[in-house]
């Protein structure tokens, strides 16, 4: 059943005259009775009665009469929002981003875009590039941001935004803070607070294990703020990435011996076509002036 017939059908029965209905479509009053007509063989009856100043429906016709608008409604309306939807009008978008990225590295990425792609909805989804791989490889987000230990499955498509390092975060007072950087092997004895999820925590513990540094592990919590609030008050030390943001009361030192470096990637699943949304997004990322590593931590050793 041709979507125009259906829409030539509803013309007649606007107009009760299948000449204006022609001119109202803009097609032949002969192309127009003909496409009725295959309509009428379709349904298996006659939708009008055809006089020669009026034509009137007949009870079939007037059966049907609802339905095809219906029918003509849905599919404009898919159209519609196919339409906007291509247009990056009132678009959905989920990007996951790896809990432990500081907020203020996509301030100004989010806020441009924003306001470049007012139509766009963009929804932050947090999580372990664990679960974050998971729900991409899915689809349950579109992209995501996130780092790892390790190389990402050849599935997905990486593409490194920018690297930062870890730092070592101790409170005020801290025998560590007349260093101006901290060598791993200077923390044996230490109370560590475990980052339960730290993409690096494993490595960064196998570090410590093959230099003999022995931390006594005093709490651990997938919460970032409980974690810098428990440094704060003097519970133990933690490392964070250089960017995170770093509560009042903290001091951080960069680590070396050896340095510890990550980098934040771009992840899509490789081949798989992206919507307009995702693709204006993707660009957008890749296009981004990210700040170097490698800022001036002088300035930042206690957080005010």
């Amino acid at each position: 059943m041709d979507i125009h017939h259906i829409r030539y059908f509803l013309a007649v029965c606007e107009t009760r005259n299948f000449t204006r209905a022609g001119e109202k479509c803009n097609v032949t009053q002969p192309a127009l009775s003909r496409a009725i007509q295959q309509l009428e063989d379709e349904v298996g009856g006659l939708l009008f009665r055809r006089e020669r100043n009026l034509t009137h429906l007949t009870d079939l016709g007037a059966l049907l009469r609802p339905r095809f608008q219906q029918i003509l409604d849905e599919v404009t309306g898919v159209r519609q929002e196919a339409s906007r939807f291509l247009c990056l009008e009132n678009a959905n978008l989920k990007v996951g981003v790896m809990c432990t990225i500081g907020p203020r590295r996509f301030t100004g990425l989010l806020a441009d875009f924003n306001r470049r792609q007012q139509g766009i909805q963009l929804q932050l989804v947090e999580g372990v590039p664990a679960s974050l791989s998971q729900l991409l490889e899915a689809g349950e987000i579109d992209v995501a941001i996130m780092a790892s230990s390790n190389s990402f499955p050849e599935r997905f498509d990486v593409t490194p935004l920018y690297r930062e390092r870890f730092v070592l975060a101790f409170p005020n007072g801290h025998r560590l803070a007349r260093n101006d950087n901290v060598a791993i092997s200077e923390l044996d004895g230490e109370n560590y607070l475990r980052r339960l999820n730290c993409e690096y925590r494993d490595h960064l513990a196998g570090l410590c294990n093959d230099r003999g540094v022995k931390l006594r592990i005093s709490y651990a919590s997938e919460r970032e703020d409980w974690i810098q609030n428990m440094v704060s008050g003097g519970l133990g030390i933690c490392f964070i990435p250089e960017f995170s943001a770093v509560i009042p009361g903290l001091q951080i030192r960069p680590v070396i011996d050896p340095e510890v470096w990550r980098e934040v990637s771009l992840v899509v699943v490789a081949g798989r076509r992206f919507s307009p949304a995702t693709s204006t997004f993707v660009n957008s990322v890749k296009a981004h002036s990210w700040p170097e590593s490698g800022i001036d931590l002088s300035i930042r050793k206690t957080a005010a």
